[in-house]
């Protein structure tokens, strides 16, 4: 499954809309409770944050990747995006442990390709 955060209704619909046409288990996450709840609740293979959402983004990836991160949630794939002005921003995620940071346009283009790359991390095909 893949989860995403999304700053807001367009880019959650876009990527609901390309999951659902690629056929891939994609839900929501808002919070670090509801990404606690997915854990829980399903195998993910990676997360897609908009790092427009600057605080929920990099604290999901300090959950995934800090020290109390298990086996298996260091093997989801995270990829995050922000428009490529936010070059700071770009950069704490990367030193925060995201896998891949695009800029927005490329993950915009690519969305599709990335998805079914992503599908397919942590062991899940």
């Amino acid at each position: 499954m893949l989860l995403y955060l999304a700053a807001d209704l367009i880019w959650a619909t876009r990527i609901k809309g390309v999951a659902e046409a690629l056929g891939l288990p994609a839900r929501p996450v808002r919070s670090l409770e509801m990404l606690e709840a997915r854990l829980a609740d399903s195998r993910v293979s990676a997360i897609l944050l908009d790092l427009e959402r600057p605080e929920e983004a990099l604290a999901m990836i300090a959950r995934l990747r800090g020290p109390g991160a298990g086996e298996q949630d260091r093997s989801i794939c995270i990829l995050a995006w922000a428009p490529h002005v936010q070059k700071d921003l770009m950069q704490q995620a990367r030193d925060a442990g995201a896998d891949e940071v695009l800029p927005r346009g490329a993950f915009d283009r690519n969305l599709g390709e990335i998805m079914l790359k992503l599908a397919s991390c942590g062991g899940e095909a």
